[in-house]
């Protein structure tokens, strides 16, 4: 399986992701790291992706290549992450026939209903589990 992290900013949502990607898959999956930028693209790579490249054409070039998706909310919203998530960006994660697993941070001012208010940690476990589901629970 394939699966992009896609984060930004400082990169930290995205190499906790990672981590415990590797930690959980070891190297049954292949992680594609793409960051808004190249310190948060850097940063995942470090915490044991594949691959990793940044900006914008990246994403939208690699969205509609992978098995799933994974970020927190905001990489499905225009112009979040302070901006550096552009609207192609957005556009093409949320067009990309991937599977997502979207972390519902609300950092980006989108809440979603039914939600509790989780630490990050929790809801990466959250993430892993669905994965997991989608491999057939391996």
């Amino acid at each position: 399986m394939r699966i992009a992290v896609i984060d930004g900013q400082g990169g930290g949502i995205g190499k906790a992701i990672v981590e415990k990607l590797r930690v959980c898959f070891g190297d049954e999956i292949e992680i594609l790291a793409l960051g808004t930028n190249a310190l948060a693209t850097a940063l995942m790579l470090k915490s044991g992706a594949n691959e990793g490249a940044s900006g914008e054409n990246a994403i939208v070039v690699n969205a509609p290549k992978v098995d799933l998706i994974i970020g927190s909310i905001g990489i499905i919203s225009a112009n979040s992450m302070l901006g550096e998530l552009s609207p192609l960006m957005a556009k093409a994660v949320a067009e990309s026939s991937a599977k997502k697993v979207l972390i519902p941070l609300n950092r980006c001012n989108i809440f979603v209903a039914g939600v509790k208010s989780e630490p990050l940690p929790h809801f990466i476990e959250d993430a892993i589990e669905m994965i997991r589901s989608f491999m057939g629970g391996n």
